[in-house]
Formats: C-alpha cells, structure tokens, sequence
C-alpha cells in the first residue's frame, strides 16, 4: 500500500499494512509522530483488502488536510474497538450496512409502490450484500470511492442517497451514533451524457412502421403485434397498457381509460391501482388507433378481461417481453434500424406529436402544445419542455 522513497521508507503521509501479533495493522507518520492502529483483523485476502481500503482512506486525510489525530476512532472497523475504547467502557457492537437496509426496508415497505421494493430496495440490497468491498459503516468513504469507480455516476449517487436515508433513519432509531454518508451523494457529479435526457432516442415514423409490419409478418411474434402497435400509437407506458381490460374502453373505442399499472412485486407481478405520476387520465383514441382496438376485441369480452393478455391469459411480463421478443425482432432489422429499448415507443409517440403539423377547418395547421401532449402521456409539462420540446425542433434563424 505505502509507497517507497529511494531510501526504502514509506514516503510522507503514506500509510503501511504490516503483521502485529497476528493482527493486520496500519503505520503512519503524521505530524513528526508515528501513529499505529490495530485493525483487529487477521491476515487473510479479505481483510488484508479491507485494511487497504482503509488505508487509503487515512491516506487521502492526510493529503487533503483532514486528518484529525485525536479522532483515530472514525478508522476503526466494528470488529475490534478495543485500543481505541477506555477500558472501563464496554465496546459497542455497531450493526452492519445489511442489517440496517434491511430493517430499513422492512420500515419502508408499507409505503412504498410493489415495484419500487421489487427492483431499487432489492437491487440495494444485493449490491450491499454483494458487492460492496465491505459491511461496515466505518467503512463509508471506502464504500462511496468503490461505488464512484464500479457504477454509473447515476447508479453512484441514487445507491448513495438511499444509503443515506437508511443511516439517518437508523441516526434516529438510536440504532447508531452518527450518519456516515451524510452529504456523500451531493459530491458526486452526474456528467451530461448520463443524464435521463440522453436516454430519449425516438424511432423515425418510417421505423415505427417497418417493426409493427415486422411483428405482423413473424409468425413467432405476431401474438403481441397489438400491443407494439397500440404502444407507438398512443405513448403510454408498457406497464399503463399491459393492464388495460375492456372496461377501460369506451364502446365506441374512442376513449381509453388510463388508471392502473401491472408492476413488479417481491411476490411477482400484480396488479396496482394508480398510475406513475396520477391516479388516471382518458386517452382520446384517433380512428387508427380505435380501428386496432375493435379489431382485436373478442366476441365473449367481459369488461374484467384483459386487452393484452399474454399467450396464457395472464398479465404480460415487460421483462421477458422485452429480453425474448423485442430484442429478436428487432435483431432481424438491425442493418436498417438502430436497437432502442422497448421504452422509445413512448419517446416517439411524444416526438411525432410535437413535430407533426395538424390541419385545422380553415385549412392551415397547427401544432401540438408541450402542455397539450403532457397531458396525453401523463408526464409534466416541465418534462416535455425539457427533454422533448427542446431537442427535437432545429434551430434556424428566421428572415427579418
């Protein structure tokens, strides 16, 4: 760990791992003085990792001015307090990071959406349990760098946030003492190019066309034509149209009610009333779209079955939707059409209601307002404006 001068000493503010007594320990010099701190683990792989990290982290104090060497307490893993607590003080055994997500979790559970807990707080929970380069909270700053280094800056910040939340909650349970990543989160900066606008990268009309012919014509996939049809054409999400049923569809097709979601639960997929950002919102159904509609609804529909049901007459898996039969067909028309995510139909739909020109009674036209489609999709208008509105009408100086 420690690097070396030409003399073969540890060079200034460098922190050595070396063997005590069985026990890893790192030696520093600070301040003209030699400090020792006794890690308390044996010489394994795993902890002579640890004791690295921990290391490092003294080592970066150092350089940046912060090392306190009356607070040598903050370095110490909840393995061993014993040099650092008096001896007439008992040590405190402090809870590991699993731990506490997972009383965390449990706390959170009854107020938070099946799909929240079934993808983020799980997907947590596994990176804590994992992949995190250590348990401890001691270990803080170690498991933010290890985050920075492994993750997207996106990914970095959001698991640091949570992380977070979870230790003040604990701060607050008297669980602990005090919140080791508080204000980590805001030290992490999200470059450009991995903001949630780069991720908007609509299909041309052309290309919607071509994939919903795609689907039609491959008898492997042309169960589920439908719903690729109904999703570029009325921009909902795949989970707002996967748990559409009749009742939601006026009689005359004209009318789509918007006003429940098929999500992810930790028990499977179920069904929620209740959509992302609002309760409900009614979709006016263009010709097109309500011809697809009447087409596909069965003689013996009930208002309680489905209008996507998958081969099974069950709610349909976006997941698997996505890994076995979007991927393939689109994989058949890679040479002309570029892979998105099965999300872009939404992002088209928004794109193409912006950019096309309607024809009014007096025979102009006229566009789409960024607030008008917002109010179509379920989004905000400050979203539309934002990432949509913006990027997808060319600039060009007018004649004056």
């Amino acid at each position: 760990m420690a690097s070396k001068t030409p003399t073969g000493r540890a060079s200034k503010g460098s922190v050595s791992v070396i063997l005590s007594n069985g026990r890893l320990q790192l030696r520093f010099h600070f301040a003209r003085k030699r400090y020792y701190i006794s890690t308390g683990y044996p010489d394994t792989p795993h902890h002579r990792k640890l004791a690295k990290l921990k290391a490092s982290e003294i080592e970066k104090d150092i350089l940046f001015e912060r090392f306190d060497p009356k607070d040598l307490g903050k370095y110490k893993s909840e393995f061993d307090n014993r040099h650092i607590t008096p001896s007439s003080t008992p040590s405190v055994s402090q809870p590991t990071l699993p731990q506490l997500w997972e009383k965390y979790t449990d706390f959170k559970r009854l107020s938070l959406s099946p799909s929240t807990l079934a993808k983020d707080y799980t997907k947590i929970a596994r990176c804590v349990e994992l992949q995190l380069p250590s348990k401890s909270l001691n270990d803080a700053i170690a498991i933010r760098d290890w985050l920075v280094a492994n993750k997207t800056a996106n990914s970095a910040k959001r698991i640091v946030t949570q992380l977070a939340a979870c230790c003040q909650w604990a701060l607050k349970s008297q669980m602990i003492s005090h919140n080791p990543f508080k204000g980590m989160a805001s030290e992490i900066k999200i470059p450009a190019c991995q903001s949630d606008s780069s991720d908007i990268n609509p299909f041309t009309l052309e290309e919607r066309d071509k994939i919903i012919q795609t689907f039609k014509n491959n008898n492997s996939y042309n169960y589920y034509a439908a719903l690729i049809e109904f999703l570029f054409m009325s921009g909902c999400r795949p989970s707002e149209a996967i748990a559409l049923q009749w009742k939601h569809i006026s009689e005359d097709f004209r009318t789509i009610k918007f006003e429940q979601a098929v999500v992810e639960a930790e028990e499977g997929l179920v069904c929620k009333k209740g959509l992302k950002t609002q309760k409900k919102r009614s979709f006016p159904a263009n010709k097109k779209l309500a011809a697809l509609l009447e087409s596909i609804k069965p003689k013996d529909a009930t208002g309680e079955t489905k209008v996507f049901p998958s081969p099974k007459d069950k709610w349909i898996d976006v997941h698997n939707l996505t890994t076995r039969v979007w991927r393939s067909v689109l994989k058949e028309l890679e040479d002309i059409i570029e892979y998105r995510k099965l999300y872009q139909t939404r992002h088209t739909f928004i794109t193409a209601a912006l950019e096309t020109p309607i024809p009014t009674a007096d025979g102009r036209t006229k566009m789409l307002d960024a607030k008008d489609v917002a109010k179509l999709v379920g989004t905000s208008p400050k979203m539309i404006y934002e990432h949509y509105a913006g990027a997808s009408k060319e600039l060009f100086v007018p004649e004056f």
